[in-house]
């Protein structure tokens, strides 16, 4: 009579046989990415897209007048960037996004943190936020501008409000999903709040807090190109709504690629940033 363990283990060793891959062909190994020249995906389609608009120009499907061709913008862009006229208004821009992302991010932050560490200050707090969060930033601008005119603390607080909402929302989630082993960790170690917080809570939750940092940025560039294209007399929207008066769309064109380009720039700082605050999580992996 056969023993049953034997029978199982010789299941088993069927089983684990018959899931071998078959004599000869390699086991299946997951493609490795290859990050040096992940950037020459990003290519085609908007050389597809220049080569589009081009093509459009030379053929006459579309009026200079009304889509100026490629060289010319880059030659008015080139010009404004030689004159300062480009270099100014850009500097002004800058000013007023960091200024009221400051704003937003400080109220963001203990706003977040609040309503993260205390249910009590959410449940009376969150619906109204909530509320605050679902009005655009052009929804404000009637109100603000009756409150305290069309100067630059209209701008400031229209950007400040752009940065709030994900700052708030992504630092209030980050504190909740902390995982209660850590702070069962700290208790034992008889850590006062504060060291809690600073040394157990906030570390563990810098991923999404940041993350809403880097929203909160993006949202406070998006916002001044509003405010400036409804309310200024200079900066980088004033110089696409200056070009458009003046049926100079060259201009615009130039004003809107230099706003690309920029926040371009902000968010792959923000993530190299990200990337060094956070590569301690990739050690320990």
């Amino acid at each position: 009579m056969k023993n049953p363990q034997n029978k199982e283990a010789a299941m088993s060793t069927d089983r684990s046989v018959s899931l071998a891959p078959p004599l000869g062909l390699p086991a299946w190994r997951a493609p490795r990415w290859r990050p040096g020249w992940s950037w020459l995906w990003a290519w085609p389609f908007p050389l597809a897209v220049l080569a589009l608009w081009q093509l459009s120009s030379v053929l006459g499907w579309v009026p200079e007048q009304v889509l100026p061709p490629p060289a010319q913008v880059f030659q008015t862009f080139g010009d404004m960037l030689a004159s300062g006229e480009l270099w100014d208004n850009l500097w002004i821009s800058l000013v007023r996004v960091f200024t009221g992302f400051g704003i937003g991010l400080v109220v963001g932050l203990a706003l977040g943190t609040a309503m993260g560490l205390s249910p009590t200050v959410r449940d009376y707090l969150f619906p109204l936020f909530k509320a605050f969060a679902q009005v655009p930033v052009i929804g404000w601008l009637p109100l603000l501008m009756l409150l305290v005119g069309i100067d630059e603390s209209l701008k400031f607080l229209l950007i400040a409000k752009a940065a709030l909402v994900p700052i708030t929302i992504n630092t209030c989630q980050g504190i909740q999903g902390v995982s209660n082993r850590f702070v069962e960790v700290a208790r034992v170690y008889r850590f006062n709040r504060w060291q809690l917080l600073t040394q157990v809570v906030l570390p563990a939750a810098t991923a999404p807090i940041w993350n809403g940092v880097r929203y909160g940025l993006t949202h406070a560039w998006l916002a001044l190109v509003v405010v400036e294209l409804l309310a200024s007399s200079e900066g980088i929207g004033f110089l696409i709504v200056y070009g458009r008066q003046l049926f100079q769309l060259d201009v615009v064109l130039a004003a809107v690629l230099a706003v690309g380009i920029v926040g371009f720039a902000i968010d792959k700082l923000l993530a190299l940033t990200e990337a060094r605050l956070l590569r301690w999580r990739r050690a320990g992996l």
